[in-house]
């Protein structure tokens, strides 16, 4: 597929194939139908590399010129002498990938990182590599160790390995009150890991991790929230199944609702964990455990209209993609959250402290403790390797608490 699928015009062809970049123009044009862009978005894609390619030719810049600086410069050129789009920049982004991809044109040359944001990379690796984190962990445990080196290593490596116990102290005691208990604890147990790190590199010599204090937390202070069940089929029907994105939404909606997953496996569900014929889907849950749950007829109908009715055309696996182009997965969780979100608000459902994809599950479990499932049978569906985890629920059965309750010494008052 050529340029002509958006352009018959001989002239404009003729334009958009002059320049340094006409060579590739076709190139780009086939990205761009393949990415699923509408034919405006196409349009301008075209029209401002097109307009980039003359820039460069007038410079007498060659395609090995091309780069993020190039860039800079041809916008600051459109903002003086043209009417820029807030998306020229993520087209020429796109043009600039495409270019690299092919070799075209060099790659971009390696950042020249001081010696702090290297020690934190190398942070980042160790926690994948050696330590087995999945990406999503390691991401919530870099920023505590740049924060750290920050505060206290501003001179660079020589102060690294001059950190003592203080400095470890003095920071979680400065911090912990910036976070609820939960995430302050979660702070402690990056900066612990981020000490053992650099004992384990031979940054510093003492075991620095046994210095990080504890944030106290009491467990079970809380109830969970949920939904009624009446108020998780309102929520259902808020979607418009008529178009591709209710379809979507619906069919994610009921993944969180009727199988209780977590709005990552939902990310992460591809075509291939899909076993139609004996309806079983593989999940991809926590700890990079794998495992098999029973398709239900209801959600297998609304994933099968999905697939079928409203998901684009993509060489995508992911089973739930982006409805603007490009036609891709979700980068992350927090894209089925706000699905989630959006849906609740859409309902009119305030009533509740957290509105998430997780509020699903907690409802998922509640209607489950009520309908007389045991707290084991309820931690194996949910997939908690905690008997722990589970026991939170055991508060909200208030009829079998109720028999556990003593007698009013004297009797009702």
């Amino acid at each position: 597929m050529t340029i002509e699928a958006y352009y018959d015009s001989p002239k404009m062809l003729k334009r958009l194939h002059e320049g340094p970049l006409g060579v590739h123009i076709d190139l780009f044009a086939a990205r761009l139908l393949r990415e699923g862009h509408c034919r405006q978005g196409a349009w301008r894609n075209l029209r401002v590399a097109c307009d980039f390619s003359h820039w460069l030719a007038r410079k007498r810049l060659e395609l090995n010129d091309i780069n993020e600086q190039s860039i800079d410069e041809y916008q600051e050129f459109r903002r003086r002498y043209r009417c820029p789009f807030l998306s020229d920049r993520p087209a020429l982004i796109r043009l600039l990938g495409l270019l690299r991809e092919i070799d075209a044109i060099p790659a971009k040359p390696p950042l020249a990182l001081d010696e702090l944001e290297q020690i934190v990379r190398d942070f980042d690796r160790y926690l994948i590599q050696e330590r087995g984190l999945a990406h999503v962990s390691a991401v919530r445990h870099v920023p505590f160790a740049r924060q750290f080196l920050r505060e206290h290593c501003l001179s660079g490596y020589p102060q690294v390995t001059s950190l003592t116990g203080s400095d470890v102290m003095t920071f979680v005691e400065r911090h912990a009150r910036d976070h609820s208990p939960q995430s302050a604890k979660h702070m402690c147990s990056a900066i612990r890991a981020f000490m053992r790190f650099l004992q384990y590199r031979g940054y510093i010599a003492a075991d620095l991790a046994s210095c990080v204090p504890g944030v106290r937390a009491w467990q079970f202070t809380s109830l969970p929230t949920y939904l009624l069940p009446d108020q998780v089929q309102t929520v259902l029907n808020g979607c418009d199944r008529h178009t591709s994105v209710g379809r979507r939404d619906y069919a994610i909606l009921l993944l969180l609702a009727r199988l209780g997953l977590r709005a990552n496996e939902i990310t992460l569900l591809t075509l291939d964990d899909i076993d139609w014929r004996i309806g079983q889907l593989a999940v991809h849950g926590k700890g990079r455990r794998r495992a098999e749950l029973p398709l239900p007829a209801e959600v297998g109908a609304a994933m099968v209209d999905y697939l079928k009715h409203g998901r684009p055309q993509s060489g995508s696996r992911r089973v739930f993609l982006r409805h603007l182009a490009p036609h891709v997965g979700f980068a992350s969780s927090a894209a089925v959250s706000m699905i989630a979100t959006m849906a609740l608000t859409r309902a009119g459902i305030d009533n509740v402290s957290h509105k998430g994809a997780h509020l699903f599950r907690h409802s998922l479990a509640t209607q489950l403790l009520r309908a007389g499932a045991s707290l084991t049978q309820i931690g194996q569906v949910l997939r908690h390797q905690d008997h722990d985890t589970t026991r939170i629920y055991a508060k909200v059965d208030i009829a079998s608490l109720r028999t556990l309750g003593l007698p009013w010494p004297g009797g009702v008052q």
